[in-house]
């Protein structure tokens, strides 16, 4: 669940992520991703988008102590956590579309998870992918599906709609296999496939789960972004409240449990 500017300028988010989103949403993602792509003893790993680093740190965890693993995200908040983490890779600031790489650095494996759907310029970021992958290097790219599919998220938003008008939620504005097969093709990727894969995501404390995603829907708000700050944190706390049912309803003696589904296309550069 990556967040939009308005989330990742709040005091801490970057360790509120790391501590209470990681482990239960990203990192089954991650070793699923990472798994995909088969890594071989001295690959060479490229993470984009990384924010606080769990696919990086699998892919090194995998690979061992020695392996050239990177990570690259335009966060420098994200990346100070991703740093405190795990010391021993290498961890870059810059964006996706004008990767920060030396001069022939290339890679055996780019890996980007729940990036793209965010990137400005999509194009772009798929041509530095390839860009930064030797010949007949792997990638693989994860997209979420849309919220639609998803009722819980859903439900939340439709919470957060009554406040705030019409929320495009950009974590799942990519959910269609088919443009992200184009892309990737369109690109001058090879033996490019997807496929979708749902997992049941658990969370103990749904309630911290809530109020993070609703600073995501409140962020991703034009009315909210028009509002002042005092303004804006009433209607969070408001959503928040109100989000309440919807967390009962997909709780049980065991905490917070919904179904979640992302897009996992690979590829050949």
């Amino acid at each position: 669940m990556n967040l939009p500017s308005y989330a990742m300028k709040q005091a801490s988010f970057p360790e509120m992520y790391e501590r209470h989103l990681v482990g239960r949403l990203f990192q089954p993602w991650a070793e699923m991703t990472v798994e995909e792509i088969k890594l071989s003893s001295g690959d060479r790993v490229l993470d984009i988008a990384c924010g606080t680093g769990i696919v990086a740190r699998v892919a090194k965890e995998r690979l061992g102590d020695h392996a050239c693993v990177v990570g690259v995200d335009l966060s420098p908040d994200m990346l100070a956590v991703a740093r405190a983490v795990a010391p021993g890779i290498d961890w870059r600031e810059g964006s996706a579309g004008a990767l920060p790489l030396r001069e022939e650095e290339r890679f055996d494996a780019v890996v980007c998870q729940q990036g793209l759907q965010f990137f400005p310029d999509k194009p772009a970021a798929a041509a530095q992918m390839r860009r930064a992958l030797v010949h007949g290097g792997k990638l693989a790219v994860a997209t979420w599906r849309s919220d639609e599919e998803v009722p819980f998220f859903r439900e939340l938003r439709r919470v957060a709609e009554r406040h705030l008008g019409s929320i495009a939620d950009q974590r799942h504005s990519f959910g269609e296999p088919v443009l992200l097969e184009a892309l990737l093709r369109d690109t001058g990727f090879h033996e490019v496939r997807s496929k979708i894969v749902s997992r049941t995501i658990r969370f103990e404390d749904g309630a911290s789960f809530v109020r993070m995603n609703s600073m995501a829907l409140v962020g991703m708000s034009a009315a909210a972004k028009a509002m002042h700050d005092e303004e804006r944190k009433c209607v969070l706390e408001t959503i928040v409240r109100e989000s309440e049912p919807v967390l009962r309803s997909y709780s049980d003696t065991s905490g917070l449990a919904f179904q979640l589904s992302t897009n996992l296309a690979t590829a050949r550069g």
